[in-house]
């Protein structure tokens, strides 16, 4: 039987990656295919429907599979992740020059975010900051690539950008991104400094639901794991993906997100999407 994984097309070398996945997996035995999606909503929909097996799900696609499949008596797990995915923090970023010391200070100030659902740069921030006293802010968001829950990162650098102009006194993203927006100039060297950091977080997992085949499903996180990054041949994939290594999948680094989607109620307990302003 063919195991049916779901993808969502955040950015063109999805097709790439996957394209190249395919034909490894099936150059060691087994029957794989994927299709892809435009936005996380109807990957996980299908996913908790048994029309696909399995879906590379961001981590509020997680979290959503987990209460629809739980809404149908059906369950998905985690089941595998990048080495990447793990112990991950989001950071409020303040300019060089502001005269903010603590989040604080930031009562009354504007935060820019990045999209409506994107968890490392909008939910778990605004939960952080919550929950640090700092509950009278002004959040400017950056409304890119809605649907894809942050994976296309243009609103955090929009985000970034407007701290740098000035239009923002803080900005929230993930911590790599900050990395990453410094290396490539977006934030010149300097320019800024972290003024909160969350705890640790995870981020994609692999879900599979229950209703798939069972020795498929076994054998493909097998394969995924199994996969060396000293091979020429998945290398170039993996790096297109972000890892070096694929590792188990857990659940246990999910619960800072799971918080923010019940205090704002992006989704209720049954999976439905109950967010305003969302529109995938």
């Amino acid at each position: 039987m063919t195991l049916i994984m779901g993808g969502v097309a955040y950015d063109p070398k999805v097709a790439t990656i996957w394209d190249g996945f395919r034909r490894w997996l099936r150059g060691q035995g087994l029957d794989f295919d994927y299709v892809l999606y435009s936005h996380y909503e109807r990957q996980v929909e299908d996913l908790a429907e048994g029309r696909i097996h399995a879906a590379w799900n961001s981590p509020l696609a997680w979290l959503r599979s987990e209460r629809l499949a739980a809404a149908k008596g059906r369950a998905v797990r985690s089941a595998v992740m990048r080495d990447t995915d793990q112990d991950l923090t989001s950071v409020v970023v303040v300019r060089a020059d502001s005269p903010a010391s603590s989040l604080a200070d930031l009562a009354g100030r504007t935060v820019g975010v990045g999209a409506v659902d994107s968890p490392q740069s909008t939910l778990i921030p605004l939960s952080f900051l919550r929950h640090a006293g700092v509950d009278d802010l002004r959040v400017r968001r950056f409304d890119v690539g809605v649907g894809l829950h942050g994976d296309h990162i243009g609103g955090e650098r929009d985000a970034a950008r407007a701290l740098v102009a000035g239009e923002v006194d803080a900005a929230c993203m993930i911590d790599g991104n900050h990395l990453l927006f410094g290396q490539e100039g977006t934030l010149p060297a300097g320019s800024t400094r972290i003024l909160g950091q969350t705890d640790v977080y995870d981020h994609c997992t692999m879900a599979i639901v229950d209703t798939a085949p069972a020795a498929e499903a076994d054998e493909f996180v097998r394969l995924l794991e199994s996969m060396s990054y000293a091979d020429p041949q998945v290398r170039p994939l993996l790096d297109l993906e972000g890892l070096r290594q694929w590792v188990p999948g857990r659940t246990s680094g999910f619960g800072q997100l799971t918080r923010a989607v019940d205090e704002t109620g992006f989704y209720d307990v049954t999976g439905t999407v109950t967010a305003r302003e969302y529109d995938p």
